[in-house]
């Protein structure tokens, strides 16, 4: 947006407007249920942290239909380009944490396990999400039933994003940890691996043990810039 001659100026990009998530939506009316518990926490004048995931991505439209029926002032600080694009799309203001401490976060979760700790980053955004997560006194991971298991590393892999430069050291230091197989994250837009916000790789790990202590580990090899393990965060689970 921009003004000339105190007119608003709209870029009016259908992309934008038409956007979609990119795959199905599995347990969708599951999903619907935790978005609108989420949007009903909305207040006038919050700074919320917008996480990633099509839980999240469903929560965004009921937070945006709340706004638009109250008339509410709030601002999203998103954790990843498509959130951002679509907060754009919805009409939602954004910001920064160069402008505004979030209020709280809401963001979804690949895996629950016991404790509250989580796997997270199939989206690629696990920097930008522990971040926010970290600057957030209270935090909400939004997920429906088939999320929650017995043994954190069951389902999903612990995604790892990588300097590139270090790829083969962190592999060593990776297979040093226990890991059972690794795989570099191919992409399925484009040629190679994926690449992240950062200009990072991403490697997927596969452990078949993981103690409460996994994430600094982890965290502490020369070359890791964040990892999907969240176990030193405080959240709240809402299903």
């Amino acid at each position: 947006k921009n003004s000339v001659n105190g007119k608003q100026m709209i870029w009016n990009s259908k992309m934008i407007a038409q956007l979609e998530w990119s795959g199905d939506i599995i347990n969708r009316e599951q999903k619907q249920l935790v978005a609108d518990k989420i949007a009903a926490k909305v207040k006038n004048g919050q700074v919320i942290s917008a996480g990633s995931g099509s839980t999240a991505f469903l929560a965004l439209f009921s937070i945006a239909d709340r706004i638009r029926k109250e008339q509410l002032d709030v601002k999203f600080i998103p954790t990843s380009i498509e959130i951002a694009m679509t907060c754009s799309s919805l009409g939602l203001q954004l910001t920064s944490l160069l402008e505004n401490k979030p209020d709280w976060l809401f963001d979804g979760a690949d895996e629950v396990g016991p404790n509250n700790q989580l796997i997270k980053g199939r989206g690629g955004a696990m920097f930008q999400e522990k971040l926010l997560m970290n600057s957030c006194a209270v935090n909400y991971i939004i997920v429906d039933p088939s999320k929650i298991v017995d043994k954190l590393g069951s389902k999903f892999p612990v995604p790892i994003e990588v300097f590139p430069q270090s790829i083969l050291y962190v592999e060593s230091q990776l297979l040093a940890l226990g890991a059972a197989s690794l795989n570099l994250r191919p992409a399925k837009g484009k040629d190679g691996p994926v690449i992240t916000e950062n200009g990072n790789l991403i490697v997927d790990a596969w452990f078949d043990t993981i103690d409460s202590n996994f994430e600094l580990k982890i965290k502490s090899i020369t070359g890791v810039i964040e990892s999907g393990l969240f176990q030193q965060q405080k959240f709240e689970v809402l299903m």
